[in-house]
């Protein structure tokens, strides 16, 4: 049939290819270039909000490299946010031009998060979720404590971004803050991409499917998720700076437990695994609210309800870890399996399967 499509593999090099063919390679070509040209399609207030997905998409990246490809549950990676907008500003308010300052701020975040990560993960599954979660709701104390640095309660007004002699301001000039995180996220996704198919990644994910096996097959388990965890700090720091220097101010309730949590479930919602996951997942946390905020103005119901965006994205999540565990990338590589095997195709063909050794099961 010539509506499916067969890639047969003979090489390795085949199968670490960046592109599986050239219609990828157009794809994602012309979605840059879309991405490139959104600035004159779009008014300033939807421009800030492609920002926030590209913001947020770059923190879902961090956490889906420990989550999605080594196994590692996290609830407290909004402690490295923090880390990685507070030590970004700090060395600009310092003097430190922000194009040094924002990577050396995910140089320090990875630093100090595979520390952290050298105790921590000799816990496993519910209890490295808890433990994460203590380190979250931690780093708001040591924020209000390092007040002389940090600000405290009161927060930090960041500097305005100077790159190469040039202002960079968000409500000065919108489309020019978009490329800047348009570039750090791209650069992000090939580190990520080019990540998984380098054997590091490959021990990733031997370390995410079976920590015995792995170890059997030669991987140092403990080395693999401490470098993975210090990665995925890394990346998380720099999408923590970038939010912290979008929204303008910032201070310790900025980054409180709960932004972790909604981290967490934006990656299960998007598709566990998968970098356009992260996207997906990124594109509901930030266009949910305004969603909600639409649908309450037809009703005509002005009044905001508090809480309410929490209990519908709760709702998200359970439906999805009920009915589609593979998230909404895993739902549309079904529905395009099925197109092209159609009318072949076979309900039982995505019958789950278990990803645990029964020596593993109650760990």
């Amino acid at each position: 049939c010539d509506t499916m499509r067969f890639h047969f593999k003979t090489t390795y090099d085949d199968d670490i290819r960046l592109f599986i063919d050239g219609w990828k390679l157009f794809l994602y070509g012309a979605l840059l270039v879309l991405m490139l040209a959104l600035p004159w399609m779009i008014d300033s207030f939807y421009l800030g909000e492609a920002n926030n997905v590209l913001i947020w998409a770059v923190c879902g990246l961090g956490l889906m490299l420990l989550t999605g490809q080594t196994g590692q549950a996290s609830l407290g990676h909004s402690a490295f946010m923090a880390l990685g907008c507070y030590s970004c500003v700090l060395m600009m308010q310092a003097g430190v031009p922000f194009i040094i300052a924002l990577p050396v701020a995910g140089v320090i975040t990875g630093c100090i998060g595979a520390l952290i990560a050298i105790p921590a993960l000799k816990l496993h599954g519910v209890y490295l979720a808890i433990a994460t979660l203590a380190l979250a709701i931690l780093a708001d104390d040591i924020i209000v404590l390092l007040e002389p640095w940090t600000g405290g309660v009161s927060g930090i007004v960041p500097p305005d971004i100077v790159i190469f002699g040039y202002v960079v301001n968000r409500w000065g000039n919108p489309t020019e803050w978009y490329y800047m995180t348009l570039v750090v996220t791209l650069v992000v996704t090939l580190l990520y991409r080019n990540l998984l198919r380098a054997p590091l990644g490959r021990s990733f994910a031997a370390v995410r499917d079976s920590e015995i096996s792995a170890q059997a097959m030669g991987v140092d388990v403990a080395r693999t998720k401490t470098i993975a965890f210090g990665l995925s700090c890394a990346i998380t720091g720099l999408g923590g700076a970038l939010m912290g220097l979008f929204a303008g101010a910032f201070n310790n309730e900025t980054f409180n437990f709960l932004l972790s949590i909604q981290l967490l479930m934006m990656i299960v919602v998007g598709g566990l695994g998968f970098i356009h996951g992260a996207f997906l997942g990124a594109i509901v946390i930030a266009f949910l609210p305004q969603l909600l905020s639409i649908v309450s103005d037809m009703m005509g119901s002005g009044v905001a309800i508090p809480g309410l965006e929490s209990a519908v994205f709760g709702v998200i999540l359970i439906v999805f870890i009920l009915f589609e565990p593979m998230g909404l990338y895993g739902r549309w590589l079904k529905f395009r399996v099925f197109l092209e095997l159609f009318p072949f195709a076979r309900k039982d063909m995505f019958k789950r399967q278990k990803s645990y050794l029964k020596t593993e099961r109650l760990r």
